[in-house]
């Protein structure tokens, strides 16, 4: 029940004292003003306001700098003129004052007036903007995220000054309350892409959202497959680009990484540094990155086909080696692919709690170690073990933690085919992966644009996809974008972009 804000201060003052029950850290105080004509009661959450703001500006000003208030309509007097900041407002109902406080904000009750006033004085604890973790670029900036939703929607606002970057903002969770931040560029975005976004997130009523993943798994298309529908980024700039896409950025409050949507299979192949190097360079490596991909998902697979079923399609030479190299080996291949494939996951697992890249370097050089050690006791093969080394080094390629972790699912699921059918087994889940990727949409958009549907896709959708154009050449935006609006690149006319 929401409770209206009544005439009557001590029956608000019991309502709220009554909800503050057991809460320490809840500060509420009767205080007189005007010459004591005047009963007002403030509240406020004890460290999440700015102390000197509210006990050396605010009440300060309207305790000692208020002498005269008129007989009538005293605490719409208070709002209009004695309030020492523009960042004020008035509420009716007690559960919403209640929020508001609760977020940080100061609420000033009056006597003989049924609303309150909230005024903004938030400071709550929190890190500073510091150099990403997960997505270290050379070149560019090294601003990343901080748990603060207002710092983070500063950090987008600060690289896009435009009045068309809109900001929808809305509470979800019943208990958790949540702030998020809906951010598009208006005149860029789909409005079916917008549309749909909205929907979901008013779908669905949670007790708390504590952070962005929770929203994703509530709101994705395909909530079974391995591979992410949504795009995560820790980098402001990351976020800004999105931007300008066409696409949509969720920010949550009390979370590092912000959301953004749609997301298809190319996006994730793509790096900050791809924009901040030079085009050889870029193109060098994303390209790297589709190949070493392919390499971490299909090349464990293969290799039990291949040596375990199809023998007669190697080389003499490299037949007798790698049976040479298993000789003493108690276990079949495939459970020793698996074994060693099982280690270097777990070390990986143990390695991300560390911080910077000591986890990466622990799952590489752990994993060698354990494995060296493997086949000096006649476990493992050495083809084995450098297999999977290489597995495992290609995974740490891909940019993208959520979409590396699908490529590693896959892999297990190529590994268990191949050994059950050889090269048909391998090729037959190939297949149902792709069967599966080319039916996946992200918020009405195909998975694997821009490789399917090509009535879907603009003009120059191959400028930014397994390569990128140089700058210069990268005149239409992606197909993201709302058509009429993906020029974003004249050089004849400068004031013709839109």
């Amino acid at each position: 029940m929401n409770r209206e804000i009544v005439p009557d201060l001590d029956e608000n003052i019991a309502y709220i004292e009554k909800r503050f029950e057991g809460c320490a850290d809840a500060v509420m105080r009767r205080l007189w003003m005007g010459d004591e004509k005047l009963e007002i009661y403030v509240i406020y959450m004890d460290s999440m306001y700015d102390r000197d703001f509210v006990d050396g500006v605010l009440l300060k000003s309207l305790l000692f700098d208020v002498s005269r208030l008129p007989e009538r309509h005293a605490g719409q007097e208070i709002f209009n003129k004695y309030l020492a900041t523009a960042d004020v407002k008035e509420i009716s109902r007690l559960d919403d004052l209640m929020d508001e406080v609760l977020k940080g904000n100061t609420g000033i009750l009056a006597a003989g007036m049924s609303k309150a006033i909230v005024v903004s004085s938030k400071a709550l604890p929190g890190r500073g903007v510091t150099e990403a973790e997960t997505e270290v670029s050379v070149h560019g900036s090294k601003e990343s995220f901080t748990e603060s939703f207002r710092t983070n929607t500063v950090l987008i606002r600060r690289r896009i000054r435009d009045t068309r970057l809109k900001s929808k903002q809305m509470t979800i969770g019943v208990r958790s309350k949540t702030d998020v931040a809906l951010m598009y560029m208006e005149d860029l975005v789909r409005p079916s892409v917008l549309r749909e976004v909205l929907s979901r997130l008013e779908s669905f009523e949670i007790d708390a959202v504590l952070d962005s993943s929770y929203l994703e798994a509530l709101t994705e298309d395909e909530w079974y497959s391995p591979f992410p529908q949504y795009q995560s980024t820790e980098r402001p700039d990351k976020a800004a680009s999105a931007l300008l896409e066409g696409r949509v950025v969720l920010v949550v409050d009390n979370s590092p990484v912000v959301l953004i949507l749609p997301a298809v299979f190319a996006c994730f192949f793509q790096a900050s540094d791809d924009y901040y190097d030079r085009w050889g360079a870029a193109n060098f490596v994303r390209i790297l990155r589709y190949a070493a991909a392919l390499a971490a998902v299909l090349l464990p697979g293969f290799y039990i086909a291949l040596a375990g079923f199809h023998p007669e399609a190697l080389p003499l030479s490299f037949a007798l080696s790698f049976a040479a190299s298993r000789e003493g080996v108690p276990f079949t291949l495939p459970v020793e692919v698996i074994v060693m494939e099982l280690a270097f996951e777990l070390l990986r697992e143990a390695g991300i709690r560390l911080p910077g890249p000591m986890g990466s370097t622990l799952g590489i050089v752990g994993g060698l170690i354990i494995g060296q050690a493997a086949v000096d006791a006649h476990i493992v093969s050495p083809v084995v073990v450098i297999l999977v080394a290489l597995t495992a080094l290609s995974a740490f390629t891909i940019p993208n933690e959520l979409f590396a972790s699908a490529f590693r699912m896959v892999k297990f699921y190529l590994i268990i085919a191949a050994s059950l059918g050889g090269f048909v087994g391998l090729t037959a889940a190939v297949l149902t992966v792709m069967l599966h990727l080319s039916g996946l949409k992200s918020f009405g958009v195909p998975y694997m644009m821009p490789f399917v549907s090509a009535e879907m896709a603009p003009e120059g959708k191959w400028q930014d996809s397994l390569w990128r154009m140089p700058m210069g050449e990268m005149y239409e935006r992606p197909y993201f974008t709302k058509k009429g609006h993906r020029r974003r690149l004249r050089k004849e006319k400068k004031d013709a972009i839109r």
